[in-house]
């Protein structure tokens, strides 16, 4: 089995080129320091997080979810972006939770080592005593946004966070604010209590400027197209696997029909760069589950070699230009079955070896 064409000749320079997204930080959110009208569902979504991490101050092991939306973490990629570690994620709803057309989303990012002085901040003061002066701490990520109920209630968002050991906290509210003129008018009847969730996730987000030999995390994708137009900031953050030029459409369960490609993405950090170029060979290897559970070896791709001889010439790791390993396979001479993907990278001029596995599965 042979790798076939990575991408096209404009997609595979976009990887190469690529210097990584950047997305807007916003200023802190919390209602103490909300602008003179704020919007009463930013306040509600601030204090929902704001009280859980009261009711549960330490460090928590494994995700915590609360409320009538019920919330569940689906996926993360790691990537290293212009302002840090560059973090698209999705988490998931049963959409028939929401009864509204739109939803407010709320993302806070607390590294762990801060969180006693953020529950400390939180704290209210004893009855009778005079209120202390505290400054809420500046969190790693604190944002607010509002947008259409996802029909599948799938929410994928991107954050950006220095390297650190984080507590994630996705508060997700129905949309219960109304424009002012219809705010005037008298309400047939009361409105319902909106809805409510909220997930507590735990993200470690790695130093990929270390000198370590070190990849991204490997996204499997079902599509790899050009995207028009260069996003801002903001837009990044909501449309969070576009690369540049490019758009990568992440599967959203690893299933792989014998009809499709399978489509592997991801970058190579800390290789040897010798006058702006490395020396990188990159092997595939397949291995099948057989139903006692255990692996058999299956086939392998002919090694990507990144080099001096097939990287473009302009290509230079000095100048920022991140380093992509990628593949594309047809699935067609593949059994279904359970795979493992192991993806070996080697720096040849050090001798280091990094590796990384994904599990995906081909369905009949």
């Amino acid at each position: 089995m042979h790798i076939r064409q990575v991408l096209g000749p404009a997609l595979a320079l976009a990887l190469l080129f690529f210097a990584g997204p950047a997305v807007a930080q916003r200023a802190n959110t919390n209602q103490n320091q909300a602008p003179k009208a704020p919007d009463p569902d930013t306040i509600a979504l601030v204090q929902m997080v704001d009280a859980a991490i009261l009711a549960a101050p330490t460090v928590q092991a494994g995700d915590t979810a609360q409320g009538d939306i019920p919330l569940k973490w689906d996926s993360v990629h790691l990537i290293r972006g212009q302002n840090g570690v560059y973090v698209p994620f999705t988490v998931t709803f049963d959409p028939s939770s929401v009864r509204t057309s739109e939803v407010g989303i709320y993302i806070r990012a607390i590294e762990k080592s801060q969180l006693p002085a953020v529950v400390s901040a939180l704290t209210p003061p004893p009855a009778g005593s005079k209120p202390a002066q505290s400054t809420l701490p500046k969190y790693s990520w604190d944002n607010v946004n509002y947008m259409q109920k996802p029909a599948d209630g799938r929410i994928t968002r991107a954050i950006a966070l220095p390297p650190g050991d984080y507590e994630l906290f996705v508060a997700v509210k129905e949309r219960s604010s109304v424009p002012a003129a219809a705010a005037a008018k008298p309400p047939a009847a009361p409105a319902p209590a909106a809805r409510t969730g909220l997930l507590r996730h735990a993200v470690l987000a790695p130093d990929f400027n270390k000198a370590d030999l070190q990849t991204s995390s490997v996204i499997l994708a079902t599509t790899v197209e050009p995207a028009s137009g260069q996003l801002s900031p903001a837009e990044q953050e909501a449309n969070p696997y576009v690369f540049g030029p490019m758009r990568i459409v992440p599967s959203k369960d690893g299933r792989f029909g014998k009809n499709n490609e399978l489509q592997v993405v991801f970058w190579v950090y800390g290789a040897t760069a010798a006058a702006g170029k490395p020396d990188v060979l990159i092997d595939f290897n397949f291995h099948l589950r057989q139903p006692d559970g255990t692996e058999k070896y299956f086939n392998k791709t002919q090694p990507q070699e990144l080099n001096a001889k097939t990287l473009p010439p302009e290509f230079n790791m000095t100048a920022g230009h991140q380093l992509p390993g990628s593949l594309i396979i047809p699935m067609a001479p593949f059994p279904a079955g359970d795979y493992r993907l192991e993806i070996k990278v080697t720096d040849k001029p050090s001798g280091k070896v990094v590796t990384q596995n994904v599990n995906f599965t081909v369905t009949g």
